[in-house]
C-alpha cells in the first residue's frame, strides 16, 4: 500500500523544482567553501531538496538529512543511490539520521555545516523555533537557504463564491501547532526568519516561488483542494457542509481541465557578510 505522504512528496517535487528562485539558489552556492561543502537538510522527507541542490552547489558534498520518518528516509535512500548512480560526476555522500526536529535543541547535527537547508518547512514552525534555528547557523557560521515558505496566497480560476472564506480558514490552520515548537509562524515564517537572522548579523534576501498549477498538475491540484478543504473543516466545523459543496466544485473544475491555481511562496536566503 502506498503512503500518502510519500505520494504526495513525489507529485509535489516537479512543482517546487519548477518554482523555485534559481537566483537564490545561485547566492548560496556563490558563498560556499572550496573543497567539500558539508550541508544539513532538515525535514528532508523522501530528498527532494537535496536533489534540487546537488547539481546547484560546487565541489564535493557531505550531506546530513533529518526527518522523523523511518519510512521516508528509507525511501531517500533507494532513490538517492539510483539518482547518484546516473551522475557519475558528483561527489556526493549522503548521510541519514532519524530525529524529531520539535525543540530543535541538539546543536549536534550543525556542527561544520556550511549550509543548513529545508523544503516546504519554516512555515509549520513557531517564531521560537526560527530564533533557535538562526542561533545554531550563526554559531556554525552556516549559510541558510528555505525554500516553498507558504506566504499565505492563494487564487483560483474558474473562482467559487467559497474561495476567500476556504483561503482564510486555510491560513488560520496554519497557525495551530506542527509540533515545530509550538503555534506555528504560518504565512508570516518568511518575514520572522528574515527579521531572525538578520538579528544574527546575516546578509538576507527573498524571493517569490510561487506555484502556477494548470490542468498539467491536476494530481497537485486535487490533493491541494482536499487539503484545504479539510484544514477548513478543522477551522469551522459549522461550515462543513458547504466546505464540502466547494470542494466538490472545485474538483469539477480540476477534472475538466479547466482548473488553474497559484499559490504562494517565498525562498529565503541568508548568508554572513565577506562569505
Amino acid at each position: 500500500m502506498s503512503d500518502p505522504l510519500s505520494d504526495w512528496l513525489r507529485l509535489r517535487e516537479p512543482v517546487d523544482a519548477a518554482a523555485r528562485s534559481e537566483a537564490l539558489t545561485r547566492t548560496i552556492a556563490d558563498v560556499m567553501p572550496e573543497g567539500a561543502v558539508h550541508v544539513l537538510d532538515l525535514a528532508t522527507g523522501a530528498g527532494s531538496n537535496i536533489r534540487y541542490l546537488a547539481d546547484r552547489l560546487p565541489g564535493r558534498q557531505r550531506w546530513l538529512a533529518v526527518d522523523r520518518s523511518a519510512a521516508l528516509l528509507a525511501e531517500l535512500r533507494e532513490r538517492m543511490g539510483l539518482w547518484v548512480a546516473e551522475r557519475a560526476e558528483l561527489e556526493i555522500e549522503v548521510e541519514t539520521r532519524q530525529m524529531d526536529l520539535g525543540t530543535l535543541s541538539d546543536h549536534a547535527i550543525f556542527e561544520g555545516r556550511h549550509l543548513v537547508t529545508a523544503s516546504a518547512l519554516i512555515d509549520l514552525a513557531s517564531d521560537g523555533w526560527l530564533q533557535a534555528l538562526a542561533a545554531h547557523c550563526r554559531a556554525e557560521g552556516a549559510a541558510a537557504l528555505f525554500t516553498i515558505t507558504y506566504n499565505g496566497y492563494s487564487s483560483c480560476d474558474p473562482g467559487e463564491p467559497e474561495d476567500e472564506m476556504v483561503r482564510a480558514l486555510f491560513n488560520q490552520h496554519q497557525k495551530t501547532d506542527k509540533r515545530l515548537g509550538g503555534a506555528a509562524a504560518g504565512p508570516e515564517a518568511a518575514a520572522l526568519a528574515e527579521r531572525h537572522f538578520a538579528a544574527a548579523g546575516y546578509q538576507v534576501r527573498r524571493a517569490p516561488s510561487n506555484w502556477s498549477l494548470g490542468p498539467g498538475e491536476s494530481g497537485v491540484q486535487r490533493l491541494l483542494v482536499d487539503g484545504w478543504a479539510h484544514a477548513a473543516t478543522e477551522m469551522a466545523p459549522e461550515h462543513a457542509a458547504t466546505i464540502a459543496a466547494w470542494r466538490a466544485r472545485r474538483l469539477a473544475h480540476v477534472d475538466a481541465g479547466r482548473s488553474r491555481l497559484v499559490v504562494g511562496h517565498d525562498d529565503f536566503a541568508a548568508w554572513l557578510p565577506g562569505t
